[in-house]
């Protein structure tokens, strides 16, 4: 059975993305694109309709590159219980208040059953600060929380 795995939109947005001279964007633009062909081999890969709609704010180019790549990919609907879930991540401070939709890219998520949540957002989603938190608010929800890593990390894991 192949891992399930939810791309998050910063995934999306790296694998499009313009080649650039930052060193850090670019490794992980590499990292991404190395990766991507093996999201419809070897997992189970799944967006939600909030990827959709982020992805669909911005330079009408990169819109229509964007929608074009995760086509292939199922997406899952935000249902009453991921935004159940996702309130109880912005009360608990799991992720900040500023920040309701990246509770709620976890909580679609945890509540679809997915095994990997891949993110290149360090600040309240691939946080190693935050994890704990998250991971607490989803158990005691009764859901099993994702793992999240980036896609250098998945690369890494599946090497072994």
């Amino acid at each position: 059975m192949k891992p399930k795995v939810y791309l998050e939109t910063t995934i999306v947005s790296y694998y499009t993305g313009r080649p650039t001279r930052d060193l850090l964007i670019a490794a992980r633009q590499e990292e991404t694109r190395a990766l991507w062909p093996r999201l419809t081999s070897d997992f189970d890969t799944y967006i939600s309709a909030l990827v959709l709609e982020e992805s669909s704010v911005g330079n009408p180019d990169f819109v229509k590159k964007r929608k074009s790549v995760v086509q292939p990919f199922p997406a899952l609907e935000t249902t009453d219980e991921a935004k159940a879930l996702a309130v109880q991540l912005l009360q608990a401070k799991a992720i900040p208040d500023p920040y309701p939709e990246d509770a709620l890219h976890i909580a679609i998520a945890a509540v679809n059953g997915i095994d990997i949540i891949l993110s290149l957002n360090f600040k309240h989603i691939n946080n190693p600060l935050q994890f704990g938190k998250i991971r607490k608010t989803v158990e005691s929800m009764g859901y099993q929380c994702p793992e999240i890593c980036s896609p250098e990390q998945l690369l890494e894991n599946e090497d072994d």
